[in-house]
């Protein structure tokens, strides 16, 4: 006679483990507070509220409001970048080359700019032109950004198209653009995957990358 499986009660959390949770789910809902109300809405007492945290414990993680919403930027970047690099491996499965690579890797740059962490970034960098606290903060984590970013889009992009001469100058023309045109559907409701912009960025791309395809200019 086979025993029945007993199932084990797992042993109780140790205080790092705990200290660990709660300060995820008060990054958690900082970003969502930030998503559904904005900056004005993301104040301590809204993601404490939120969190179902104690005024005790949210504090003792973020002393004040620049070093929670400094700390929900970098939760959001991180979050964001690890969940692009798994829909860009789905995406690249059957590794596709040449244009068709480039138009997926355009593809999915512009969809990220369509989605709530783009927003809730956007609320931090708007807020932080008159807190000077956060804008210290912002571009401190800015900066160790680019750096994810980089090696996430040469992971989109692949090695072939990467060592292109041209490959990080069209990716910051992506980024900045991208980031322009994305603010135009905070006030507009259109579908973002018919923008005219696409076409344009596809376009000048393929001209950046591959200059001397067919010996002929590309149509415009």
């Amino acid at each position: 006679m086979t025993a029945e499986p007993v199932d084990v009660p797992a042993g109780p959390r140790t205080r790092s483990e705990r200290t660990a949770d709660s300060r995820l789910l008060i990054l958690d809902a900082a970003v969502a507070c930030l998503v559904e109300d904005g900056y004005a809405g993301a104040s301590t007492l809204a993601v404490q509220a939120r969190a179902g945290v104690s005024r005790g414990r949210l504090l003792h993680h973020f002393p004040s409001r620049a070093d929670l919403l400094i700390a929900a930027a970098e939760h959001l970047s991180t979050t964001l970048l690890a969940e692009v690099q798994q829909r860009a491996e789905a995406l690249m499965a059957d590794q596709p080359t040449g244009r068709e690579r480039v138009d997926r890797a355009i593809d999915l740059t512009w969809a990220t700019f369509q989605e709530p962490p783009f927003w809730a970034a956007m609320e931090l960098w708007t807020a932080a032109r008159t807190d000077p606290d956060l804008r210290a903060g912002l571009r401190t984590e800015e900066r160790r950004l680019r750096a994810s970013i980089r090696a996430v889009a040469d992971g989109i992009w692949g090695p072939e198209i990467a060592a292109a001469p041209l490959y990080a100058e069209l990716c910051e023309l992506l980024f900045t653009s991208m980031r322009g045109v994305a603010l135009v559907y905070a006030f507009e409701d259109r579908p973002a995957a018919t923008d005219p912009h696409l076409a344009l960025w596809k376009r000048l791309a393929a001209r950046m990358l591959f200059p001397d395809a067919d010996g002929t200019p590309q149509p415009r």
